[in-house]
């Protein structure tokens, strides 16, 4: 698994380097941005994100929904209610596309959310048999396009 490596400095200005994958990368993030609810729906290629929250479960509450389009309006409406933002996890293929009325309406609306998909490696993309689905065009070319 890729991993990013960060200096920190120490106090005895030695400096250690600390590997992180990109999943406690990102939950990182969410923890210095103030998030600490996220809904989803796991599955394949999002997987490793899922794995790395066990870690975080006492800072991140995770609310399991039974959709993905279920998870994209059930953070629209914490946002709306709380001030915040929401956030979503989805896998990739036809789980991304279930957040695309969501993420319309959430446009829409300027209700702040932030999705984050899995996706399949990239020479596996459109060579399985799986129902890989191009997510970022869906949502850049129909949705978020001013």
């Amino acid at each position: 698994m890729d991993t990013l490596e960060l200096k920190k400095k120490k106090t005895d200005e030695m400096e250690k380097i600390v590997s992180l994958s990109g999943s406690e990368a990102l939950l990182k993030a969410f923890l210095a941005e103030g998030v600490d609810v996220i809904f989803g729906y796991p599955g394949g290629a999002i997987m490793p994100i899922y794995d790395a929250l066990y870690d975080y479960q006492d800072q991140l509450n995770h609310i399991l929904v039974r959709h993905e389009q279920g998870a994209i309006h059930a953070a629209q409406g914490y946002a709306r209610a709380s001030g915040r933002t929401g956030v979503v996890f989805a896998t990739s293929g036809p789980g991304a596309t279930n957040l695309v009325t969501g993420l319309a309406d959430a446009m829409i609306d300027s209700t702040p959310v932030v999705c984050i998909t899995g996706q399949v490696y990239a020479h596996l993309f459109r060579k399985r048999d799986d129902l890989s689905a191009e997510a970022i065009n869906i949502a850049l070319g129909n949705v978020t396009r001013p």
